[in-house]
């Protein structure tokens, strides 16, 4: 019977601290990926940093020093932290 409790006490303990953080920080994710507008600076899943130029339902178009990139949406991950325009 303890053993029980304990196993059951260890599942609480885990999704408490492992899997209901992780599904607020997806939702909040895709909150992000849904309201991502012409203007926004974002960083892609692979370290590009860019200005979105237009967005369309599943892609969008960015512009980056080098040139435009047009992207999925799943493939940003943040907005910047710029430190420079925090001082």
């Amino acid at each position: 019977m303890m053993n029980v409790i304990l196993i059951l006490l260890m599942v609480v303990v885990f999704y408490f601290f492992m899997m209901r953080p992780q599904q607020k920080k997806q939702k909040e994710l895709k909150a992000f990926r849904e309201n991502l507008a012409a203007g926004n600076k974002i960083v892609t899943i692979g370290g590009i940093h860019g200005k979105i130029l237009s967005v369309d339902e599943s892609t969008i178009l960015i512009s980056t020093e080098s040139g435009k990139l047009r992207m999925d949406k799943t493939a940003v991950s943040s907005a910047p932290e710029d430190s420079l325009e925090k001082k």
